[in-house]
């Protein structure tokens, strides 16, 4: 499972059926194709690094619309701090799309370890991946705008 194609259709279920059972927000993934800048696709990224059989890290971005109804989603109405509240919620949907993605491709004998997710707000932050290799980007639409999962082993 060398091929990049490959570990993207593990992101794309991981992340389909994540965002469906925690924020019942349904998701649909477009075309992977292969990210050509730092620039990321939203205002709000969680990023998780991993280490083992492969090394480098997993992004998750959106837009500020579709970060707020992703909070709803997963509070309802019990939104504190949308801020706060919005940081945690992607940081941990980043951590659970890392995880399920990381035990699929346990199962096919590529094992890796996950780090704690950190958080980046803000208009046109950019997105350092951990490792030279190119980063594959998956957009995914939902009926509140469309965010990007990437990924740079």
């Amino acid at each position: 499972m060398s091929d990049g194609i490959e570990i993207a259709k593990h992101f794309i279920k991981a992340t389909e059926d994540i965002l469906l059972t925690m924020a019942c927000m349904k998701a649909k993934a477009g075309v992977p194709y292969v990210k050509k800048n730092l620039v990321a696709k939203g205002d709000v990224s969680a990023v998780v690094g991993v280490t083992g059989d492969r090394t480098g890290t997993i992004s998750v971005s959106f837009p500020r619309a579709c970060a707020v109804a992703l909070v709803k989603g997963m509070l309802g109405d019990d939104i504190e701090d949308i801020i706060k509240d919005t940081q945690d919620a992607v940081g941990e949907l980043t951590n659970m799309i890392s995880g399920q993605t990381r035990a699929a491709m346990a199962g096919e004998g590529i094992v890796m370890q996950g780090s704690t997710p950190s958080v980046i707000m803000g208009d046109g932050h950019t997105i350092s991946h951990a490792s030279g290799k190119p980063v594959m980007a998956m957009p995914f639409a939902t009926e509140h705008g469309e965010f990007t999962v990437e990924f740079c082993f």
